[in-house]
């Protein structure tokens, strides 16, 4: 592989970070020579060490302003309970829940629902049509959504209001001016998610109630109400349904241990936190894939998971993590004070910015995994970020397609594309 290619592959890449936030990715790119640098109150963590002592040694206060467990806090749920500002005995269940409906058994449950998807979306390349991936990645997310949660809501809702609820909340933790009446918008698009997963948690027990036929024409009403909803909004967004599958607004039986069963912020928690990371990362990693000619390592079996993973290491879908310190410390060797801000640069301490992906010779899973975290609040959706991208991969790699357009989103939570078209080789 020629060094070229991949200079290509990260000058297209590197669009997404300047298109939202130059200033801040320009200083954090000028400064990523020493592994941790201070300006003022604020740590800048590059290093691979002083990232990962930060995340597993230091206390961290997880409900400061300008972190994004106050961000989601305050955008989700008012009093806590969103998985990422909890702390203790209550992190450890939740995280424990969801990390057993994302393990080997649950992923490829929830695989399932997305193959037929790909097939759909992909459909266009055999005839020399456009994909815009954006939009398969969006819909891809929002399916995995609603049956993780056990949702019966349209997917392409729910992740249009996750991306909106991100953008007016989980963003605003960056550094830089505030924007006007950026806590209104972020509780007007938080309630929009909550009542589509929540409007779904009302009806779905209803339309299963036995007894009455009062109760079971209610349940019949209701369902077709959802029903009605779902075509309508189909028809709104260019969502197609599979007509082999089932009606995703038709109520059906929920898994005994779903979220609809428990909290609703933490639901919309896991929402946000799959569309914005899953829309961010699948159409970089296939913009890289395309621009860098791995193509023939992604069509092979043997190779296909070590360059998902290296896609996801280089490109980071969460790039930055901000922290504030709950206690005196050392990070990297440079002494820290409780309040002191932390932005850990998840992308550098990856090696993402030095390291070109390569399957036959990957990073170790010590430092790969640095993009999802480390420690106890790691993220527990990596398993499922790396079959998807797997899954999209073997999808394409028939097709050896090239990128046509490509637009930054300059709105999104997280560094993305707004539009990203490709087209089959000729």
């Amino acid at each position: 592989m020629s060094p070229t290619s991949h200079a290509r592959a990260r000058r297209r890449d590197r669009r997404v970070y300047l298109g939202g936030h130059p200033v801040l990715f320009g200083l954090l790119a000028a400064t990523r020579g020493r592994p941790v640098r201070r300006i003022g109150g604020t740590l800048l963590v590059h290093g691979t060490d002083a990232y990962r002592q930060a995340l597993t040694r230091l206390p961290l206060d997880r409900t400061a302003e300008g972190t994004t467990g106050a961000a989601a806090r305050s955008a989700l749920a008012g009093d806590g309970g969103v998985l990422f500002d909890q702390e203790g005995t209550e992190h450890r269940s939740d995280r424990r829940e969801l990390a057993g409906r994302l393990g080997a058994s649950g992923v490829e449950d929830l695989r399932v629902r997305w193959q037929p998807l790909l097939a759909r979306h992909l459909a266009p390349l055999s005839g020399g049509g456009e994909v815009d991936l954006v939009e398969l990645a969006r819909e891809l997310s929002g399916t995995v959504v609603c049956a993780l949660l056990g949702s019966g809501a349209d997917p392409c809702e729910v992740a249009r209001a996750a991306a909106e609820a991100a953008a007016a909340s989980v963003r605003s933790h960056l550094p830089g001016p505030r924007r006007p009446r950026a806590e209104a918008a972020a509780a007007r698009a938080a309630g929009r998610l909550g009542g589509l997963l929540g409007s779904v948690r009302d009806v779905v027990p209803a339309a299963r109630r036995a007894g009455s036929a009062e109760s079971g024409a209610w349940a019949g009403e209701a369902a077709e109400e959802a029903r009605g909803e779902h075509r309508r909004s189909t028809a709104r967004h260019g969502c197609v349904p599979d007509p082999a599958e089932r009606d995703p607004a038709e109520p059906a039986e929920l898994p005994a241990h779903a979220p609809g069963h428990a909290d609703g912020a933490l639901a919309a928690m896991v929402a946000v936190a799959a569309v914005n990371t899953t829309v961010a990362a699948l159409p970089r990693a296939v913009a890289w894939c395309a621009d860098a000619g791995l193509w023939d390592r992604a069509g092979d079996e043997t190779l296909r998971p070590a360059l998902a993973a290296e896609l996801l290491r280089v490109t980071a879908a969460s790039p930055l993590l901000p922290r504030v310190a709950a206690a005196d410390g050392t990070v990297g060797g440079c002494p820290v004070r409780a309040g002191d801000r932390l932005l850990l640069v998840a992308r550098h301490a990856a090696e993402a910015h030095r390291r070109d992906p390569d399957a036959h010779d990957p990073a170790g899973p010590a430092l790969s995994r640095l993009v999802f975290g480390a420690g106890a609040h790691a993220c527990p959706g990596a398993r499922l970020a790396a079959v998807q991208l797997a899954d999209v991969l073997a999808a394409l790699a028939p097709y050896r397609p090239v990128v046509t357009r490509a637009r930054v989103d300059r709105g999104a939570a997280l560094p993305g594309w707004r539009t990203l078209c490709v087209r089959a080789a000729s």
